[in-house]
């Protein structure tokens, strides 16, 4: 614990709804829900005119629907995420060397380490200040929390929800957490809070006055140990710069339980690629391959293979998935598939039988192509940065089906996720999703299908009214949008699906003249 307030935590509000907001006019102030579209599909980001209808972030898409029905419902932008992400982490750096970012919209930052402040005006001054920069930069808010330990600080963020600041002055933590509940402490999820709960333990200061021991005795010596000294307020955790990632995985869930063995095989294969992409722009390698299969009843089977050193050759990988999928009974169906790498390294020992099957391919000439065995798309992917088991989780962010029709916006395609598992005490680095068949991440008209489906909230331009949304699509229809950052609300047309002249397209920059918004 410092006896100043110069430890900073910010989350940005309600990103991915609020970049969505930002960028497309005609939403603003309304209820946006970012996520998975598909059946299967789950919210990302709900903006808080959605949240007044009880939306929440990993509620099942269905349900919200439900809940909100004339919201508007759009697929997941990671790239844009991202760019806005590394200009908010680029102000953050000017503050501090010391900045742990969280995911993509959240960091702590170290203060002091940056000679920016040593009491608490300063640090107040700095934190308004930086909201506003943020504010100049991107046209989005962010909350700022400022204590003397992360755990303070993120409390205080969450206090100053939304578009607000908190300091908490050292020696006033107790008081503060006191009537606080005690789900409000990282580490306490449903279930602690339950047990707890049982135990007629419901907020802050209940959970400090029942003292250590019974705590030990209720939850075990690590995890009561742990919440007593944070029910005090005490936490000595340092801001660390870099994190180092365990391991790299994509997943797919479908629409529709996968019974075909081939078609199963071939989705194994396809995830191996992805994954292998998303390990080799990580710059790293590794020796663990897992493969995860949830059934139909949701049972969820992990099976892994440890090579002789690190690799990153797809065939390898492919190879190793392909063994562990032989030992999966997937009898009455799957519906989700992934492929991990873990034991990472940064250099590859590459596997000498690769080699040789390469060698054997190249001999006998390249195999025909042949098409791709039919079968449902899968409909959106969870993709998740996960916190170690000795902090709190980090974001969830998830990518899910595409395409829609009118005010019901019924899936017409799907994408896929990514996972990056983080360090110890749960904190992630922010990453970006690459996918294939139109995934987010993969490239311009992210959400554009095979086939000219079009995902709701996709960038697309037209040759004579330039920049604009997909609204919807179906019935061989694409409804669009034409109207930019910064703009008053558009005018909406509708064309073919197929039309000439519509093309995707890479997304407008929030705020200023870049060459994307000049060229329109």
């Amino acid at each position: 614990m410092r006896s100043a307030p110069t430890i900073l935590h910010l989350d940005m509000d309600a990103f991915y709804a609020s970049v969505e907001q930002a960028s497309k006019p005609s939403l603003r102030g309304k209820a946006v829900i970012v996520g998975g579209l598909g059946p299967r599909g789950v919210v990302a980001t709900a903006s808080y005119e959605a949240r007044r209808f009880g939306v929440h972030s990993a509620m099942p898409m269905a349900q919200a629907r439900r809940l909100c029905p004339n919201g508007a419902y759009l697929i997941p932008r990671f790239r844009l995420y991202q760019a806005v992400s590394e200009i908010v982490m680029g102000l953050l750096r000017e503050l501090s060397p010391l900045v742990e970012p969280l995911s993509l919209d959240e960091a702590f930052v170290d203060l002091e380490a940056g000679g920016v402040a040593f009491d608490s005006a300063a640090a107040r001054a700095a934190g308004e200040q930086l909201r506003a920069d943020i504010r100049a930069a991107t046209g989005l808010s962010g909350s700022v929390g400022l204590a003397g330990s992360k755990m303070l600080a993120k409390v205080a963020s969450e206090e100053a929800k939304p578009a607000g600041l908190l300091l908490i002055e050292p020696g006033t933590e107790r008081e503060l957490l006191a009537p606080m509940s005690v789900r409000t402490l990282p580490g306490v999820g449903p279930v602690t809070g339950q047990h707890l709960r049982r135990a007629g333990i419901t907020t802050v200061g209940e959970l400090a006055e029942a003292g250590e021991d019974e705590l030990v005795r209720m939850l075990g010596r690590s995890h009561g140990v742990g919440l007593h000294r944070m029910a005090l307020g005490l936490d000595d955790r340092p801001v660390v710069a870099e994190r180092d990632t365990k391991s790299v995985s994509v997943e797919d869930t479908f629409d529709v339980d996968l019974h075909d063995r081939v078609r199963i095989r071939y989705e194994v294969q396809r995830l191996a690629d992805r994954c292998v992409g998303r390990l080799r722009d990580s710059g790293h390698s590794g020796r663990t391959i897992v493969l995860k299969v949830r059934r139909y009843d949701f049972s969820t089977l992990t099976r892994s293979e440890t090579l002789r050193g690190p690799t990153d050759d797809v065939a390898v990988v492919r190879e190793a998935a392909a063994r562990l999928l032989e030992s999966v009974d997937t009898t009455g169906g799957v519906r989700l598939l992934g492929v991990g790498v873990s034991g990472l390294a940064d250099y590859t020992q590459e596997d000498l039988f690769a080699f040789a099957l390469a060698a054997e391919g190249e001999e006998a000439g390249p195999a025909p192509a042949g098409p791709a065995p039919a079968g449902p798309d899968p409909a959106g992917a969870d993709g998740v940065v996960e916190g170690g088991s000795d902090g709190p989780a980090g974001a969830v962010g998830v990518l899910g089906a595409v395409g829609a029709s009118g005010a019901g916006l019924d899936p017409v395609g799907g994408v896929g996720g990514a996972q990056v598992s983080a360090g110890a005490d749960g904190s992630a680095a922010a990453a970006e999703v690459h996918g294939a068949d139109g995934a987010p991440g993969s490239g311009p008209g992210e959400g554009v299908g095979v086939g000219r489906r079009w995902g709701a909230g996709s960038d697309v331009r037209h040759a004579v009214y330039g920049a604009g949304w997909v609204q919807g699509s179906g019935v061989g229809r694409v409804t669009v949008r034409f109207e930019r950052p910064g703009s008053g609300p558009g005018r909406v047309r509708t064309f073919r699906v197929d039309d000439p002249e519509l093309a995707p397209s890479d997304p407008l920059p929030l705020v200023g003249d870049g060459p994307a918004a000049a060229a329109g």
